[in-house]
């Protein structure tokens, strides 16, 4: 039976996918089985399995190549034989990791627990103890939620738009609050009420599980401004993991095939404000907006911000805080702790100082100061050795 890669639902799923090294030919025919590198939430990379339990769906989602009544042809598979499946790839080492999704037949409750039943058999009849990103099926009971977390280490669930009005133009069917930000919710409440049982496998431990949603990008009208709102909360109330946005693609035979797509650029600088908000400290209002509410497609937002703030007042990196050292281009968690460390040794007056310590110089030095100077930036650099 063929595997229906996960990688061709909801309008273009790229969850995890991360950047491959592996040869075209080769990539391709693993691409072709569901097989792609995947980041974990760890930050390492391994082959994952990304598929359907079952490509049929009785939800008419406008952007989706599986919705109901479209003229598809449709693949299922039972269980046992997905866990059986999967596990004669792990056996091959073709795959490390399996990410399992699946079309909804008979309401999300009974989709779930087919979906549980496939993880059960591979936790306990196959002893399999790797990375599983499960997905939660709209309409999914609490109870079911928790058996979710006690299998797999990252679960999701698409919110696909920001608001419940931009969802009505995407996915009629679905109910945003009940459907699928209850959901969320109740994996914080488990994760909150949990005991840490560090005799438990990793993946066992609910109090460790992470989750992640996604949103369509471009297809309904929505603002990054709604975009970034929603994923803010989700961010900082409901401690996601992870948000991906996934620019629309039009497909064949629905009913949003005539509009354009979304400009990859758009799919990027969201991304980049995300992690701004979720990781640097950033409000919402900081981030540089349009009156339409959205982002600059040609310029990285932090890049933007500085440009307004620190053109004129730039960071002494000698004595700036870490939060106030990741608001500087080019400067991320990592390199400020190295910069902290540093400093502890001695000045930082050279910008050399900073390329010796494996620090990338180019985008900062507009906006810093070393030891009270302001470095030449690269460019005025060349300049003065072709003098």
């Amino acid at each position: 039976m063929h595997l229906e890669p996960a990688e061709e639902a909801g309008g273009g799923s790229r969850l995890e996918v991360a950047p491959c090294g592996v040869p075209v030919g080769k990539d391709a025919k693993m691409r072709s089985l569901g097989i792609y590198p995947a980041v974990l939430p760890n930050g390492k990379t391994t082959p994952l399995l990304k598929t359907l339990l079952t490509s049929a769906c009785e939800r008419n989602c406008y952007y989706c190549p599986f919705r109901a009544g479209r003229n598809y042809r449709r693949q299922t598979f039972k269980p046992a034989e997905m866990a059986e499946t999967f596990q004669q790839l792990h056996q091959a080492n073709l795959v490390e990791g399996l990410f399992l999704s699946s079309g909804i037949i008979k309401g999300g409750v009974a989709t779930q627990d087919r979906l549980l039943e496939t993880v059960e058999l591979l936790r306990f009849k196959y002893r399999f103890d790797g990375y599983i990103h499960l997905k939660i099926m709209p309409g999914s009971e609490k109870s079911q939620v928790e058996r979710a977390m006690q299998l797999a280490n990252r679960l999701s669930i698409n919110l696909e738009a920001p608001t419940s009005a931009h969802l009505s133009g995407l996915a009629p069917m679905k109910d945003l609050a009940r459907e699928l930000v209850r959901p969320l919710q109740w994996v914080e409440e488990i994760r909150q009420a949990a005991r840490p049982d560090p005799s438990l496998p990793t993946w066992a431990r609910v109090d460790r599980t992470s989750t992640a949603t996604q949103f369509v990008v471009g297809a309904v009208g929505e603002s990054d401004v709604d975009l970034l709102t929603t994923a803010g909360y989700l961010y900082q109330r409901l401690h996601l993991g992870r948000t991906y946005f996934s620019s629309f693609r039009p497909i064949e035979d629905t009913p949003l095939a005539h509009l354009p797509p979304s400009p990859p650029e758009r799919e990027v600088r969201l991304y980049q404000a995300s992690y701004l908000l979720r990781d640097y400290g950033f409000e919402m209002e900081e981030l540089p907006f349009s009156q339409a509410g959205n982002l600059p497609l040609d310029r990285d937002p932090k890049l933007a911000w500085a440009e307004l703030n620190l053109r004129d007042r730039p960071v002494e990196l000698n004595q700036a805080h870490k939060q106030e050292l990741l608001r500087v281009p080019g400067i991320g968690h990592k390199s400020a702790d190295t910069i902290l460390n540093a400093r502890r040794q001695g000045t930082l007056r050279e910008v050399n100082h900073l390329r010796q310590l494996g620090i990338k110089t180019k985008r900062m030095t507009p906006y810093i100061l070393l030891d009270g100077q302001q470095p030449e930036s690269e460019l005025q650099q060349r300049r003065l050795f072709f003098l």
